[in-house]
């Protein structure tokens, strides 16, 4: 019953919000504004999927904006110095991401070591291997990528975001029906006790960061279909969506609750959040400034949940 309490206080919640910018701006019901939260949708929606499976463990990950920056950089330099196609790009972006995002959680895991710190440090380093992949360039790869995030004819939906949306339902299958996702809540819910029973602490926790990395590389691709290049600052900021997303959805800071699904709801409501904004004319410190607090507002509810 609280599951489904939470689910219907998010959709109050975008409800609300689509109200509110659209009683603020007439164009905000458009299908160019629906187009634009679309468009937004799969990228975030993927980094939020594999987050939601790194904080439910009671960890998290500051360098998914670097490493979307850093992927897209590998995206666009297979497919404009190489001259190698897409499948052979997007599987090369993956398998960065996958091997950045397991050099993290085994850093982290293996040296006991915060991954908040380790994270951090892995931010900068995302951050200046994409300025070197790329020269420090922006590359365009136009036509050869833009057919993923382009919208079916008729429709609002991109390829890019029916694919993000059957990662979500993977994503929450695995969490909520398997062996491998139960094994992430108990170590998330109480470490000490999943090692007294029995429960693998170490490895999960790896394949957790594997996964946000090899989403995020994938996410890089959809971003790079987007905007048709790869730009080494992509991502800027990224991390604060997503784990703002995360966290409005419901899933615990400090591990043991989350849900996919709720995670994909918080999507929304970021994303709804940033085209209202930009619309009503806000500036991007004020964007900030919203998102930080949506950000405290969601721990203070997580907070006021468990008391």
């Amino acid at each position: 019953m609280r599951r489904w309490t939470d689910f219907f206080i998010l959709i109050a919640v975008l409800a609300a919000m689509v109200v509110l910018f659209g009683s603020l701006r007439d164009s905000f019901f458009s299908v160019a504004t629906l187009g634009s939260v679309a468009n937004r949708i799969p990228a975030l929606a993927l980094v939020a999927t594999g987050m939601t499976l790194v904080m439910v463990t009671g960890g998290i990950d500051l360098s998914v904006g670097s490493l979307l920056g850093l992927c897209g950089a590998v995206v666009g330099v297979m497919m404009t110095d190489w001259h190698w196609g897409l499948m052979l790009a997007l599987l090369g972006s993956i398998i960065v991401g996958g091997a950045i995002g397991s050099t993290t959680g085994a850093v982290s895991v293996k040296l006991r070591l915060p991954s908040f710190i380790v994270s951090l440090g892995m931010l900068e380093i995302a951050r200046g291997l994409a300025f070197l992949t790329t020269n420090s360039q922006t590359k365009y790869i136009g036509a050869g990528i833009e057919s993923l995030g382009s919208p079916f004819a008729g429709l609002v939906i991109s390829p890019a975001f029916v694919i993000s949306a059957l990662f979500v339902i993977a994503g929450q299958v695995l969490l909520s029906h398997t062996a491998f996702g139960r094994h992430l809540i108990t170590i998330g819910a109480n470490r000490e006790a999943a090692m007294i029973s029995g429960v693998p602490v170490d490895r999960p926790r790896i394949l957790a960061h594997a996964a946000l990395g090899a989403l995020t590389g994938l996410a890089a691709v959809f971003n790079c279909s987007r905007l048709g290049s790869a730009d080494p600052n992509a991502g800027v900021g990224f991390e604060l969506s997503a784990i703002a997303a995360v966290v409005v959805g419901g899933t615990s800071l400090m591990g043991g609750r989350g849900s996919v699904v709720k995670s994909f709801m918080g999507v929304l409501i970021i994303a709804t959040l940033e085209a209202g904004l930009v619309q009503t004319g806000a500036s991007e410190p004020m964007k900030r400034v919203v998102t930080g607090t949506v950000i405290v507002a969601a721990v203070l509810a997580d907070t006021w949940r468990r008391k």
